[in-house]
């Protein structure tokens, strides 16, 4: 039996239908705006040199793009139904931003792993963007329309079993519930175990040993640095590494007791600006050599945030609003901690130069699934994964009962959400059209192949 508040929520959502029929979340609300003017009103705030790498690789493929547009689709999402439930959301949910990465305790899971946009608002924005993305991505993996069709009813219905699921749990084992890939291969065919298995041996390598190993070098006196590989890696200004080392203090007092105490024995050495994602490049992100007592090196990156697109292009109020956060670098890193089942431990924030920014172990065992690999059938388990994943993230606030309520044991909304994901993609396209026409009446300027 359910526990009496959540069974109060499941019948609330219940009777949400009445006024907010699944069905009416099929409908795509055609968007009057110019994607081309959101983007270069995101670039105002960036890096003016590295814009024309963001639009290089936006240009790759619809997919490419719809990936660096989530200020698009925030606009968009605005403007189309909302069931007035509001959850702690990711912002950004599509099957690329899902992978794998080590647990404190040197376990991968699988998990979200972009937070950038979080914020507080409508449960169904994020769900709409990952069913979205199954289409869009496997249209560029040049799958058929029913072969997308199935992966974004998989990912939907995985989203609504999985939150059903959840909510038979207590609220402290929806907490402390994660998946990781020891689970994911018990629970896999025999082809998928061995591309589960490969990944995770792929992502084990990813250590700042490596790292090491492969960016830096020793200069005359000896001291590790990072190699500029420009236009990927350039070397950050002097002034700018003295601020950094600046503020250190203050990043290590936004982290964890026993990560502080760690990080007092380390000092920072180097740092350089590179060039990451698709969306996110233009914004300042930095990778900062760290050097302890044994000269063993540790990699922090110091990533820029931003206002989230969903306040700024989706109208929303949000989550630093809601919760009185004093940075977006706040943002991200408790918006982080409140939806993965397990975060890294070294995030924090700081801010210098006026810009806010978060901070994270740089590859620590991170890795993804590549889509390429995957056959139909697979493209559709791992959309339902992802959805599972993102209810799991979905169900630490408190209105996940009524979400659940609300889309019920029926297919219907997982098929409402299809249509509308369907349609997503042709504007998606028709954008990306657009993007291609900017660039070729010189509009915005790209740089190709970087």
């Amino acid at each position: 039996m359910r526990p009496r508040l959540v069974a109060e929520g499941v019948a609330q959502g219940r009777e949400l239908r009445g006024t907010q029929p699944r069905r009416s979340h099929a409908t795509f609300v055609a968007p009057t705006r110019d994607p081309i003017e959101i983007l270069e009103s995101q670039h105002a705030n960036r890096i003016a040199e590295l814009v024309p790498i963001r639009i290089g690789r936006m240009l790759q493929s619809p997919f490419s793009y719809f990936r660096g547009t989530a200020a698009v689709m925030a606009h968009d999402l605005s403007a189309g139904t909302r069931t007035g439930v509001d959850l702690v959301i990711c912002g950004d949910a599509h099957i690329s931003n899902f992978g794998l990465f080590a647990t404190p305790e040197r376990r991968v899971v699988f998990d979200l792993n972009d937070f950038d946009e979080v914020s507080y608002g409508p449960w169904e924005w994020d769900l709409k963007r990952l069913v979205a993305s199954t289409v869009v991505g496997g249209r560029d993996l040049g799958l058929t329309r029913s072969q997308c069709t199935d992966a974004a009813l998989a990912t939907a219905r995985g989203y609504r079993l999985a939150l059903a699921r959840l909510l038979e749990l207590t609220a402290l084992d929806r907490f402390y519930f994660r998946v990781e890939t020891t689970w994911l291969e018990e629970r896999s065919n025999e082809l998928t175990q061995a591309l589960v298995r490969k990944t995770v041996k792929k992502a084990k390598r990813r250590t700042s040993d490596q790292v090491l190993a492969k960016i830096t070098t020793k200069d005359e006196n000896g001291q590790r640095r990072i190699i500029d590989e420009f236009p990927i890696i350039r070397r950050s200004e002097p002034a700018t590494i003295a601020n950094l080392a600046d503020q250190f203090d203050g990043y290590r007092a936004t982290v964890r007791s026993d990560v502080a105490l760690l990080l007092e024995q380390f000092r920072l050495v180097d740092a350089v600006l590179r060039v990451v994602g698709v969306g996110s490049v233009g914004t300042r992100c930095h990778i900062a050599l760290l050097v302890g007592p044994g000269d063993e090196s540790l990699f922090i990156q110091v990533k820029e945030a931003q206002r989230s697109v969903l306040e700024t292009y989706g109208g929303l109020a949000g989550l630093a609003s809601r919760t009185q956060m004093a940075t977006e670098g706040a943002r991200v890193v408790r918006g982080q901690l409140m939806m993965q089942a397990v975060s890294d431990r070294f995030l924090g924030w700081l801010s210098f130069d006026e810009h806010d920014f978060y901070c994270r172990q740089f590859r620590d065992m991170k890795g993804s699934i590549e889509l390429k690999d995957l056959t139909p059938t697979q493209f559709s388990a791992y959309g339902a994964l992802c959805g599972s994943v993102l209810a799991r993230g979905h169900s630490q606030s408190a209105g996940a009962s009524v979400v659940s309520g609300y889309l019920g044991a029926s297919p219907r909304m997982d098929e409402a959400l299809v249509s509308w994901a369907h349609a997503s993609a042709d504007q998606n396209e028709r954008d990306f059209g657009a993007l291609q026409a900017a660039v070729k009446v010189g509009r915005l300027p790209a740089e190709l192949g970087v």
